[in-house]
């Protein structure tokens, strides 16, 4: 059974930084496309952040120069550096692969900006 497990999320003041981890298990995700999402209170989940396998990384417009994706040595782990982060940010973040498969959502992680 697959699972995705991610930490890191936490509160911080406007303008500060936070790094998520997802780790995966159950499969080993070397050749897909991780990518990192979010949900905002009272919004669809969106696509935030991707990594290819030879990675080659691709982000949302509001957040492009400020995050920074990566992946680890095992290629089942993924990072999220979040830097000059906004109160629009917050909302719980998740892993998953892209394109995202419903069985493999794990519990995300809260990130919330606040001063």
């Amino acid at each position: 059974q697959v699972q995705f497990v991610e930490s890191g999320g936490g509160l911080v003041q406007p303008g500060g930084s936070l790094r998520l981890s997802c780790t995966a298990s159950g499969y080993i995700f070397g050749r897909y496309t991780m990518a990192w999402y979010r949900q905002a209170p009272g919004k669809q989940r969106e696509l935030v952040a991707t990594i290819t396998f030879r990675g080659t990384t691709n982000y949302t417009n509001s957040v492009k120069g400020r995050f920074t994706i990566s992946r680890g040595n095992s290629k089942n782990t993924a990072y999220l550096q979040m830097n000059s982060l906004q109160p629009e940010d917050t909302a719980v973040y998740y892993c998953n692969i892209d394109p995202s498969v419903e069985n493999y959502w794990g519990q995300g992680t809260q990130v919330t900006v606040s001063s």
